[in-house]
């Protein structure tokens, strides 16, 4: 078990010395490449430096879209949670608002329909009243004739009191 364990890391050191290896191949290769190129094809060093022009540049625009991608997400978020916030205010007023608004209107109806019934009362006291009325012109009529009567009494004691 021991013996596994050691040669495992020891194969694990090959493998990352031939892959060291592989690399410095490849970029031997690709020096020697350059350097060939370099000696003997100008129009192949023209296309390498403007396909590297054009991709520093592809690099450079895409860096700059990506900068410009996070300010837009970033305002876009910044709105939405500005939104969020006033509708969050403009919801819960408009909730107190309907809230007092039903007070109001519980009161307002508490209030008329005790109007109304103290209207009924008066205009029911009224009717009384006038069919009370009604028998008061008789009641009005006795009270001229004993006014007259009183009157006349009054006349006749006073002149009995003056006779002397």
């Amino acid at each position: 078990m021991e013996s596994n364990q050691i040669l495992a890391p020891e194969k694990e050191e090959e493998k990352n010395q031939l892959n060291a290896d592989d690399n410095r191949g490849e970029q031997d290769g690709e020096e020697e490449q350059q350097r060939r190129g370099e000696c003997g094809d100008h129009e192949n060093v023209e296309s390498q430096t403007s396909s590297s022009l054009n991709g520093k540049e592809i690099l450079k625009a895409i860096e700059v879209v990506e900068r410009d991608s996070m300010a837009i997400a970033h305002s876009y978020t910044s709105l939405f949670a500005s939104l969020r916030s006033t509708l969050s205010e403009v919801t819960s007023t408009s909730v107190d608002h309907m809230i007092c608004f039903g007070d109001a209107a519980g009161r307002v109806q508490e209030c008329a329909l005790d109007a109304a019934t103290k209207g009924n009362r008066y205009i029911n006291s009224c009717l009384r009243l006038n069919e009370e009325m009604k028998g008061i012109d008789n009641l009005a009529t006795q009270l001229k004739i004993i006014r007259r009567n009183v009157d006349a009494l009054d006349s006749a004691v006073n002149r009995l009191v003056r006779f002397p």
